[in-house]
Order: structure tokens, then sequence, then C-alpha cells
């Protein structure tokens, strides 16, 4: 990931700005401003501001008018109280805000979560970046024969090859044809004078979906962490699974307390339901169960075995 000239000149005018306050700050998260976190080949996510952090969780959570009232490890105890019992309205009360560079068809996946503020790029108004993602060879799997919606094994040798061929070569050629339609360079600069162009708005259209995008998105810690236990999951499409690691790491610098329960009580957890918890009783009382007669379907039975570190 590289950045541009005017977006280095950008960060460094803002890194410069020096604000006094009075309300209270995470240090490790003041640490992280201004510095873009690469993702995939040309994305990044950066922290542009934030709002809260532990001591907010506690201090709504007590509805007192002080922080910092209590030991640390009260603190610590409630914040997982909290995370265990789901009461999410305490972590409603820290907000952040982040600057995501991302491929459209990522961005796509990603507003499916209808939980944030957010203002892209807008290319009615501006000619996109002559940038596309062309992902690592590692990740150029096919299609899962179990799963409709996942990869499968690793395409090798010349069927991975012409698979990166095509796709550099549709981006290019159609990113190509985007400028000949606007009649502009990248700079937005005439190309022919004897022709208008075509409307930004239209031209756009021509775009593929591994054209890169920007926006901003801010959003509370609640909704946050509703976001990245689905998407910083390891069943989550690599794209978008790695901008959310790249965010759990703001999460760590920001709310240690916060992000050590997400981490025990919900990445680390697992839920049962009541056919799911009779069986686990059993194993405990000594019974061997079966999935016939547990009341659980195979596919079930077969996660069920799966949590439990067991062969189906």
């Amino acid at each position: 990931m590289e950045l541009t000239e005017t977006q280095r000149q950008e960060l460094a005018e803002a890194e410069a700005q020096r604000h006094e306050t009075r309300r209270p700050v995470s240090p490790g998260l003041e640490a992280m401003l201004f510095r873009p976190a690469p993702v995939l080949d040309h994305g990044f996510v950066r922290v542009v501001d934030y709002m809260g952090d532990d001591s907010a969780v506690v201090q709504a959570a007590r509805v007192s008018y002080g922080r910092g009232t209590k030991a640390a490890n009260e603190d610590r105890g409630l914040i997982r109280y909290l995370m265990r019992h789901r009461h999410s309205t305490p972590f409603e009360m820290c907000e952040i805000k982040y600057h995501v560079k991302l491929p459209i068809f990522v961005a796509r996946q990603w507003i499916r979560h209808r939980m944030a503020n957010v203002n892209e790029y807008s290319a009615r108004y501006s000619i996109l970046d002559r940038e596309f993602y062309l992902p690592a060879p590692d990740q150029l799997a096919a299609q899962s024969a179990v799963n409709r919606q996942g990869r499968g094994s690793v395409l090798q040798g010349d069927e991975a090859a012409r698979v990166l061929d095509l796709l550099r070569e549709d981006a290019t050629r159609n990113y190509d044809h985007y400028l000949e339609m606007l009649n502009e360079d990248a700079e937005g600069r005439v190309t022919d004078e004897g022709r208008r162009g075509l409307a930004r708005e239209l031209a756009r259209m021509n775009l593929t979906l591994n054209a890169y995008t920007q926006w901003y998105w801010k959003t509370d810690l609640h909704n946050l962490l509703n976001f990245l236990s689905l998407r910083a999951d390891a069943h989550a499409q690599y794209e978008i699974r790695v901008y959310a690691e790249a965010m759990l790491d703001t999460v760590k610098a920001w709310v240690p307390l916060t992000y050590e329960a997400f981490r025990d009580y919900r990445q680390g957890a697992v839920t049962f339901s009541a056919q799911m918890l009779a069986v686990v009783r059993g194993m405990v009382d000594g019974e061997d169960p079966q999935q016939e007669g547990s009341g659980l379907s195979k596919r079930e039975w077969r996660e069920l075995m799966a949590m439990l570190g067991r062969e189906a």
C-alpha cells in the first residue's frame, strides 16, 4: 500500500496539529492516529477520531460523575460482566471513526452491516484512482464443493496465472475505457478538446468491482464489536477479514479491557442450543450420546462435535 503525495501531505498536516483537551483519551489509540495500516495490495485502515475509552463504558454502567473512582480490577470485572451477559448499552457510549480504502466488492459486502454512518468517495464528482485489487497467488481458490459461498483448494500453475492475467487485463482495459468516456486523464485534464465526454456518474458504471474506493466509517463500540465478531471470524471472506483484523488491533489499543472481554466471551466462545446443551450434560454424566435421538440434525451434530474437538 502506497499513499499518494497529497495523502501523505494531508496526514502530515493533521499530525502536526495539537489540541488540548479535558476529555479522556486512550494513549494506545492516540499513538495510532494518522498511521494507515496497510491492507491487501492498495488498501488501508486508519483511525480518524474516537470518543471514550474503557472508563467510559464503566462510567455509563455505573451512571457516575467521575471516572477511575474504582480499582482497575473492579473496572475489568464489570466490563467482563457486561460482555458476558450482553449488556450492550454501556459499550454504545464509545465511538470511533475510520478512514478505509477498500475494493468495491468488499465495500458492498461491508455495507450490509447497517449500523454505522458512512460517507464514501464520490465517483460522481471525482475520478477514481487506477488501482485494482489483484489477489495473492495463495488466495486464488476454486469454488468450494461443500460451501456455496466459500473457497476450496488453491488454483495452481497455468490456471492460476491465466486468472491473474484476466483480472489484470479486464481491470486495466475497463479503466482505460472509463477515462476515454470521460475524455479526461487521471488528473482530470481534458484529453480531446473536440469532445465533451460522458458524465462521471455514468462513466463509472464501466469500472470493475476490484477497483478501490474509500470511505469514512463511524460507529459505536457495541456495533463495531458485532461487526468484528462476524468479519474477523475464520469463516469470513478473506478480503474483508483482513480489514476486520486490522481494526481489531485498533480496538486492542483503544479499549484493552473491553478487547480482552470480547476475545474471551465472543471470539473465543461458542453458543449451544438447548439440545446441544443436553448432549454436553449427558457427556459430563458419563453417557455416550449419539446423533440419533439427540434432536440435532446431522449438520448440527457435526458442528457440536467440532466445538468439542471430537470427531462426528
